[in-house]
């Protein structure tokens, strides 16, 4: 298991299109988002998370030993707030509509869309399919609020996290709403729960008592998703039992953007209070799995489990989750 499978998240240094128009106006996009007053109603919710030391990584063999999973070690973070859910489409929605902001799929163009979520129109359409990696199409039109296509819309899923949200997208949202992406620490500090050495955020076992904890692949990846856990593609934020503290889907439905940039050298190079990697990588972390993940191809639904991607990638299924920051804890600077 020692190689980064694809399927969790095309990346768009992967891809070449014809699109240098959309290339040069990416360093026009709007940052003025940051100077609109926070929405009051916003992130009320949030999650209170005092600070404490946990057994951070793993030793397991399960791991991806490329992706920097361990050692193993004792690490302490400072208290903070979490959301509860991963930024909804709603939430995003009233960002853009507040500021005008525009994402990078947007800017781009296009975004990579799972081939069994897009519709024969769509698929008769793409031009570019990357081949080491077929199941992502490269659509044309793709972005946040239209996720399989521009046949599609998110009117029915305005519960589901947002996705095509790119690193850079995530980090604007913040600004805006007063809030920031976690620190890796942080992630997996939140989503064990309260358990120590644990596998999944509700014990060693993928299934409790027969049911389902989270929103992964069932069947035979990629050609025939079972949907035993009642989706296919994303599930409402809230879907599933909470972990200990109250969060839910910490495993699976969409990855989560970290603020850190992402190293396979984490564990060895980082501090053990309030670890985060500032050397800047290419790509930044990813946490937490999504609806793709199989423990025959992408076993990263774990909560040691560790993924990167450039901060200009978009798919759909990568999404972001936010923390507040407490007086106990020092500003984190991303």
């Amino acid at each position: 298991m020692g190689e980064q499978h694809s399927c969790c998240a095309g990346s768009r240094a992967n891809v070449r299109l014809a699109e240098t128009d959309q290339k040069e106006q990416l360093g026009n996009i709007r940052e003025d988002e940051d100077h609109e007053q926070s929405l009051p109603d916003l992130h009320t919710d949030m999650v209170m998370l005092p600070g404490g030391t946990f057994t951070m990584g793993t030793n397991s063999q399960e791991g991806f030993p490329r992706d920097g999973e361990g050692p193993a070690r004792s690490v302490t973070v400072s208290g903070f707030e979490i959301s509860p859910y991963a930024v909804t489409n709603e939430q995003f929605q009233r960002f853009v509509e507040a500021t005008g902001y525009v994402t990078e799929a947007e800017h781009f163009g296009w975004s990579f869309v799972f081939e069994l979520l897009a519709s024969e129109e769509t698929k008769a359409r793409v031009a570019q399919v990357p081949q080491e990696v077929p199941w992502w199409l490269v659509v044309e039109g793709a972005y946040w609020a239209a996720p399989e296509g521009a046949d599609s819309s998110i009117e029915d899923r305005m519960d589901h996290p947002v996705v095509h949200i790119s690193w850079n997208d995530a980090m604007a949202y913040g600004r805006w709403a007063g809030v920031r992406l976690p620190t890796e620490a942080e992630w997996e500090y939140a989503a064990r729960g309260g358990l120590e050495g644990r596998t999944y955020p509700w014990g060693d076992l993928l299934k409790q008592d027969g049911e389902h904890r989270c929103n992964i692949w069932q069947g035979k990846f990629p050609v025939k998703n079972n949907a035993s856990d009642g989706y296919i593609g994303t599930a409402p934020v809230d879907a599933y039992k909470p972990n200990g503290y109250g969060l839910y889907n910490m495993s699976g439905n969409v990855w989560e953007w970290c603020g850190d940039w992402f190293s396979p050298s984490y564990h060895q190079q980082t501090s053990d209070v309030n670890p985060f990697y500032v050397e800047p990588s290419g790509r930044r972390s990813m946490r937490g799995g999504s609806y793709l993940c199989h423990r025959s191809y992408c076993n990263r639904y774990r909560v040691a489990a560790r993924s990167g991607n450039t901060p200009d990638s978009s798919t759909g299924n990568c999404g972001f989750r936010v923390v507040r920051d407490t007086k106990d804890m020092p500003t984190v600077v991303l």
